[in-house]
């Protein structure tokens, strides 16, 4: 029979053990701050992407980004390529979906952006030529990834690989480094200005 409280317990040991490592990613996020306030001061954006959970993640991290997080600032530029249904569709009908970000790299990246792929597998192909893209141009490649890292850790500029298995664990460091960097910028930006 399903247990429901142990369940609720197995998954709050397997988040409470991740977490334990995350301080082993310290080198890797003090690298993404500085270059996500290096783009923002040279009138760069932040862009993100992914699929499923990661796409949210990524519309969520923009928002954050462009309203505010903690502390009244000015609108950061910041956009995720995972929001215009009508870009998304007329790509993926008239191409593929493996080339639906790629695209729009091509479209809307400049050298001065970092543009961040979110992919738990490390294998989205969709992910990877977008980042692949994004280098073509000269904009700074990051990657937030899990498990071994799969291809994205030998694409992007800076792959930030959680050690797990776990997609949903994966996605909660994710986005427990996502809202770091959105109060590290939040501090610095409010400085600077």
């Amino acid at each position: 029979m399903f247990d429901l409280k142990q369940c609720y317990r197995d998954n709050l040991q397997q988040h409470l053990s991740l977490f334990q490592t995350m301080e082993s990613y310290l080198p890797e996020v003090e690298q993404l701050a500085i270059e996500c306030f290096d783009a923002l001061g040279k009138g760069g954006k932040i862009v993100f992407f992914g699929n499923g959970g990661s796409a949210a993640d990524s519309q969520h991290l923009a928002a954050e980004f462009v309203v505010r997080f903690k502390k009244e600032r000015r609108a950061l530029a910041s956009i995720a390529l995972t929001t215009d249904t009508s870009i998304l569709t007329a790509h993926t009908n008239d191409y593929e979906f493996d080339t639906v970000f790629a695209r729009q790299v091509q479209a809307l990246i400049k050298p001065e952006d970092v543009v961040i792929g979110l992919t738990t597998s490390g294998t989205s192909a969709n992910i990877n030529l977008g980042l692949e893209a994004a280098n073509e141009i000269g904009a700074y490649t990051v990657a937030f990834t899990g498990r071994d890292g799969g291809q994205v850790k030998d694409i992007a500029k800076l792959p930030i690989i959680i050690k797990n298995d776990i997609t949903a664990r994966i996605q909660e460091a994710h986005m427990f480094i996502g809202h770091w960097l959105c109060e590290v910028i939040d501090e610095l930006v409010t400085q600077d200005d």
